[in-house]
């Protein structure tokens, strides 16, 4: 190449991205990208991952952020392709992860004639992104790229889609950009922090309530050290982007899904300090049941928003306590439970897992009603990471699995998932074996929507009649998961009580590459 005016913009943009620190695209390609694709041919740095469902690409996205603290992109195929992730970029923006997404576009004259595949690509966009722009010409893609890394990488993470016209991506004239600094995350102010230690200090049943990066190994260690200070609880938020667990670390719960059940776990609090989380809401509405959980006469005090500095914000407050060189409280101790026998339970199912978990797993968790239990069977494994679905939208766990094991290919990744869930992003299987991704998928497979069950009465439906009763169900015929898998090239194998499902476990564990278990219920 003479100079940058031999440059397409589709190779201006490669190039672009990998200077700035994106070296992984998960992608689904269709015409519009193709000189997007010819360009990773000459272009050295970025790690290609092929998705069957662009679902696939974004959740895959959002594991790979939540594991690296960097932004992977994604390559969709126009508006419907960008349609098809946008359930798992909704998972991802609640998640705080930061993702580039390219999306191909008809060249800029072609748009005019309204051919099948037009679609308003920024409308399509806005709602799951937090930056969309679409490049006018070749000789700004570059410069438009290293927009959409910089505002990926923004506070704890966020959306970027950059809409690439054909015409833009195949015409010479491209330039590569430098990487755009990211301004650092806020920190608190003195006064929100002597407010957030006076509130914990102030003799009242309290609570440090910690959501984003708070949860991970440092920020629940700081928690400790405040919680041996001051006899606070600590509790995390509903929902947890990644949450470090295990020997050695502060033990922590979740807020539970059930409304009854949460408002139980803050009862009593006259202080509660948000670190990093939210007011404590309920999940949905249910008529007769409250919408903000907090108990009555509870004073709020927000320390500091998912998207600023966490980890720097108990800092502060640990120092303003004088907790900084005290031993964390509530440390877990290192304990596995016994291996269990006999009938598939809950229980047993938590204990089977915790018996087992490597040190340095990746959980991720989608088992729904199945998992909600687990906790306190690995409490004391080995130190992992345990990651759940943010945002609600279902399909969540194989992709962002895929994500989690391109990102970290030492650590064993267990990823749990609900049969009816499991539907949603099947196609996540064949990634897996396409890269021979270190992955074991667990299928809870009770042949139902089992969640629907409870959530029938909670909203206050009437008794489920046949037909109700028959929207529910999985059967009819039964999904067969373990040939599934293996006809996508994932070895599997069925599991019909707690003995066989330690026994799968086990090669799992002790195998490299993906393998998938159908816990049949």
């Amino acid at each position: 190449m003479d100079g940058n005016d031999q440059m397409t913009g589709a190779e201006s943009l490669v190039r672009t991205l990998v200077k700035s620190g994106v070296s992984v695209s998960f992608s689904n390609p269709g015409t519009s990208e193709m000189h997007y694709v010819a360009a990773l041919d000459r272009v050295e740095g970025m790690r290609c991952v092929l998705g069957l469902f662009e679902g696939v690409c974004s959740g895959a996205a959002d594991g790979y952020y939540r594991m690296t603290d960097k932004p992977a992109a994604t390559l969709l195929h126009l508006g419907p392709g960008l349609a098809n992730s946008a359930a798992n970029l909704h998972n991802a923006k609640k998640a705080g992860s930061g993702i580039v997404n390219i999306v191909g576009e008809h060249a800029t004259h072609h748009i005019k004639y309204d051919t099948p595949l037009t679609a308003d690509i920024e409308g399509i966009a806005k709602p799951f992104s937090h930056w969309v722009k679409t490049s006018p010409n070749p000789g700004t893609v570059g410069k438009d790229g290293a927009a959409a890394v910089q505002a990926a990488r923004q506070g704890c993470g966020q959306i970027a889609t950059l809409i690439l016209p054909a015409d833009c991506a195949w015409t010479p004239g491209g330039e590569v950009a430098e990487p755009l600094p990211v301004p650092s995350q806020s920190k608190p102010n003195a006064d929100t922090v002597k407010a957030a230690a006076k509130a914990l200090s102030s003799g009242e049943p309290a609570m440090l309530l910690l959501g984003g990066r708070a949860l991970r190994a440092r920020g629940l260690e700081l928690a400790g050290k405040i919680a041996a200070k001051t006899g606070c609880k600590v509790q995390g938020s509903g929902g947890t982007a990644r949450l470090s667990r295990g020997a050695g670390r502060v033990q922590i719960t979740r807020l539970h899904f059930v409304v009854e059940q949460a408002q139980a776990m803050l009862k009593g609090m006259k202080q509660i300090v948000l670190v990093g989380a939210k007011e404590p809401a309920a999940f949905f509405a249910y008529p007769g049941k409250p919408s903000i959980l907090t108990p009555e006469g509870c004073t709020l005090t927000k320390l500091c928003a998912v998207e600023d500095d966490c980890e720097a914000a108990l800092e502060a407050l640990a120092a303003e306590l004088g907790a900084t060189g005290l031993q964390p409280a509530g440390v877990a101790q290192p304990k596995r439970p016994d291996k269990p026998s006999g009938k598939f339970t809950l229980d047993g199912l938590g204990q089977a897992l915790g018996a087992v978990l490597p040190e340095g797993a990746i959980v991720i968790d989608e088992s729904v009603t199945t998992g909600r239990g687990f906790f306190p069977f690995s409490a004391g494994a080995p130190p992992h990471d345990w990651l759940n679905n943010m945002g609600g939208s279902i399909g969540f766990g194989a992709p962002v699995a895929v994500g989690a094991a391109v990102a970290c290919p030492d650590r064993k990744v267990i990823c749990m998932i609900g049969d009816g869930s499991a539907m949603y992003t099947i196609q996540a299987l064949w990634t897996m074996a396409r890269d021979n991704l270190d992955v074991c998928v667990i299928i809870f497979a009770n042949r139902s929507y089992q969640i629907l069950y409870s959530q029938l009465s909670d909203v206050g439906a009437p008794n489920p009649g046949p037909r109700a009763i028959d929207m529910l169900t999985l059967d009819r015929p039964t999904l067969k998961f373990a040939e599934l898998a293996k006809g996508m090239g994932v070895e599997g194998a069925q599991a019909h009580d707690l003995e066989g499902l330690n026994k799968q476990l086990h090669y799992a564990m002790n195998s490299k590459g993906p393998y998938l278990i159908e816990v049949v219920m």
